[in-house]
């Protein structure tokens, strides 16, 4: 379908990202100028509430997308800019439209630094949109456009047929990931309390630590089952509180502690083609909103299991989000730093799954001293099948280092409570403020040179730490 105006470029939006962005800058590159033109990748960032942050946005936004497609060997010619925001209290359309005008200027000056043009700046507000590149000349109402009603176009008709998804708008997403807030949090976490002080003790043992293991993961294969089980509903809150209600708070704590061991989240990552991986992902959800109160840094082991089967099932939207939620609740968990740089780079996730297959088809070979985090790099990108994949701000690449092993500071299993200045759980990280991934995630229970350990209040960082 050849998209010529601005009122189909507007509605197009949310079918390039997948769902309709609020509160967001979007740049989307533009191939084959000469010719008819065609998309290729996509980046987005939020609009920042303060205007000083803005030229800074624009440079990175800019320079993330183009950088990101010359990897992919397909430099843009071209660019379309998108501005969204909803008015404020007591604000019109037409209001956030000339408020963002200089982002606007600012996006089109930073791609022409970058010899890439702004063809087309659209500013998105109140079921509206206004052109910033019309010459001002009565060629637009001063009220905008109205964009119409959500899936009554032509290419909504189109979409829908091809078979492609607009699942709302990203706050929906990431909702579905967020621990619980409500009054079931308090049982939840009292759950996750009891199943501490019974299991860490033996997953620090030696002896037992297999035996949990092998216990955590035949639970999860008795609830994924379950979930496969359960009937059909339409509706992503609905399916959400489907599986909330057949996981108990138990299985779920033991769950939660359970794949603190990067050995047992390995061989659980296993379930991600087939029969399995829809099963396996709505469990690493519900495990993820399990994640309440002080053991919410927990949850970057479910959010990296998630965010590796959503990709592996060829969801990289989801895949993406759920990966940089895992990275905002412990940004030193290296399997989500490399998934997430992998994903962001239009890697192929068949290099991973290869390596997981054999080693399910060794017996479990997870097992062995090395786990997924100090395996070998993931494969670079083939640039002639990866050239349209969506595009984001590329991540800083893990490093490694090593670090000291602290001992437990209170002699429990329960976690301390993050200090001010640490990453929020689950929220997204700024871009470029990441840290190198060292060897062993900040975990309740992390291997250490083939060893597990107890991380109490000691092991958090305060204000102002690198990590």
């Amino acid at each position: 379908m050849t998209l010529r105006t601005p009122a189909e470029l507007a509605d197009a939006l949310p079918y390039l990202l997948g769902y309709r962005p609020e509160d967001s800058v979007v740049l989307v590159a533009l191939h084959d100028g000469e010719r008819r033109g065609r998309f290729g990748g996509r980046a987005r960032l939020g609009i920042p509430g303060h205007a000083e942050d803005w030229p800074s946005v624009s440079d990175q936004l800019a320079q993330g997308l183009v950088k990101g497609s010359e990897r992919r060997g397909a430099r843009p010619e071209s660019m379309v800019a998108y501005l969204c925001q909803e008015p404020g209290s007591g604000e019109s359309g037409r209001e956030v439209m000339e408020r963002l005008r200089p982002l606007a200027q600012l996006l089109r000056t930073a791609c022409g630094r970058l010899d890439v043009p702004v063809i087309e700046a659209l500013c998105i507000s109140d079921g509206r949109f206004w052109s910033y590149t019309c010459p001002g000349q009565g060629c637009c109402p001063v009220e905008g456009t109205s964009m119409g009603l959500p899936g009554t176009s032509v290419l909504a008709a189109a979409a829908t047929y091809a078979g492609l998804q607009v699942r709302g708008s990203l706050k929906d997403l990431t909702a579905r990931l967020l621990p619980w807030e409500s009054t079931a949090a308090l049982g939840q976490e009292v759950a996750l309390d009891t199943a501490s002080m019974a299991l860490v003790p033996r997953i620090l043992g030696d002896d037992s630590r297999a035996e949990v293991a092998e216990e955590a993961l035949a639970l999860a294969r008795r609830i994924r089952d379950r979930l496969a089980a359960a009937p059909a509903v339409s509706g992503m809150r609905p399916s959400d509180l489907r599986d909330d209600g057949l996981l108990e708070n138990d299985e779920a704590a033991t769950l939660i502690l359970g794949l603190q061991d990067r050995t047992t989240r390995d061989r659980a990552a296993q379930w991600m083609e087939g029969d399995e991986a829809a099963p396996a992902l709505r469990l690493w959800r519900a495990l993820a909103r399990r994640c309440v109160g002080p053991y919410r840094e927990h949850a970057a082991a479910p959010l990296t299991l998630a965010g590796w089967v959503a990709w592996s099932m060829g969801d990289e939207l989801e895949a993406r989000e759920a990966l940089a939620m895992a990275l905002g609740a412990d940004p030193d968990y290296l399997f989500a730093r490399l998934l997430h740089q992998a994903c962001n780079e239009g890697l192929d996730p068949e290099s991973v799954r290869r390596c997981l297959r054999a080693e399910r088809t060794d017996g479990g070979s997870a097992d062995a001293e090395q786990p997924t985090d100090s395996a070998a790099p993931l494969p670079v990108a083939d640039p002639a099948s990866s050239a349209d994949a969506p595009d984001t701000t590329p991540s800083t690449p893990a490093t490694r280092r090593r670090r000291r092993p602290r001992p437990a500071a209170n002699g429990g299993g329960r976690p301390g409570r993050r200090g001010p200045g640490t990453a929020s759980a689950h929220g997204h990280r700024p871009p470029g403020d990441a840290s190198p991934g060292g060897d062993v995630p900040g975990r309740a229970a992390d291997r250490a040179d083939g060893r597990l350990r107890a991380r109490g209040d000691s092991g958090r960082r305060g204000a102002g730490e690198d990590g």
